[in-house]
């Protein structure tokens, strides 16, 4: 009886197959990705090795615990008075300040090229928590260069970004990025946000 030899798998067409499969796993899955703040950080500078000692009347401590309390300077506060509070404190125009309209405390800033905010978190903070915290600071610096803007230029600090960003607008650009640097200049983006760390 004559040996019969056992059927072959054609197996020539699997590679075509395997790259199909592939090709439809990667037009039919959606990847999630977790969104976050576009925040544009600073240039990198060099760094005297011995900085300057900065005042801690200069300083605003904002601190958003693991329970989601707010601390401004070791004190409770509730988030709708932080935004008033850190008026304040960049406003004070304790010293060479001749447009800052605050009470001019000793206690307090000397001047807003000086002050400084200081956002600091737990590791357990809640992100939506920092985030409305740090909303309410950046409100805070945005209320006083639009004063300032109307006050000299007779337009809000917001409409003259826009303007300057709309494409269509007929003004002098080059003015108005000069016009912008100046009351950047006078209340400066001064927020320093500290990495996460344990407290005791």
């Amino acid at each position: 009886m004559a040996k019969r030899n056992a059927p072959e798998v054609n197996a020539g067409s699997m590679a075509d197959i395997a790259f199909l499969l592939l090709i439809f796993f990667l037009v039919t899955t959606t990847i999630e990705t977790d969104a976050g703040i576009n925040s544009k950080l600073p240039p990198i500078e060099d760094v005297p090795e011995d900085p300057p000692p900065r005042k801690e009347k200069n300083i605003f401590i904002v601190l958003v615990n693991a329970n989601e309390e707010l601390l401004v300077e070791d004190e409770r506060m509730n988030l709708k008075d932080l935004r008033q509070a850190a008026i304040d404190f960049l406003d004070n125009g304790g010293q060479d300040c001749n447009y800052c309209q605050g009470r001019r405390d000793p206690a307090s800033s000397d001047n807003p090229l000086k002050a400084v905010v200081s956002l600091q978190n737990d590791r357990e903070t809640e992100y939506g928590a920092y985030i409305a915290v740090q909303n309410e600071l950046v409100a805070a610096f945005n209320f006083l260069r639009n004063r300032e803007a109307n006050r000299l230029f007779g337009k809000s600090f917001v409409k003259m970004e826009r303007d300057f960003n709309d494409s269509e607008y007929r003004g002098s650009k080059e003015k108005l990025e000069e016009d912008i640097k100046t009351i950047r200049a006078m209340f400066p983006l001064n927020l320093s946000e500290a990495e996460p760390k344990e407290r005791k």
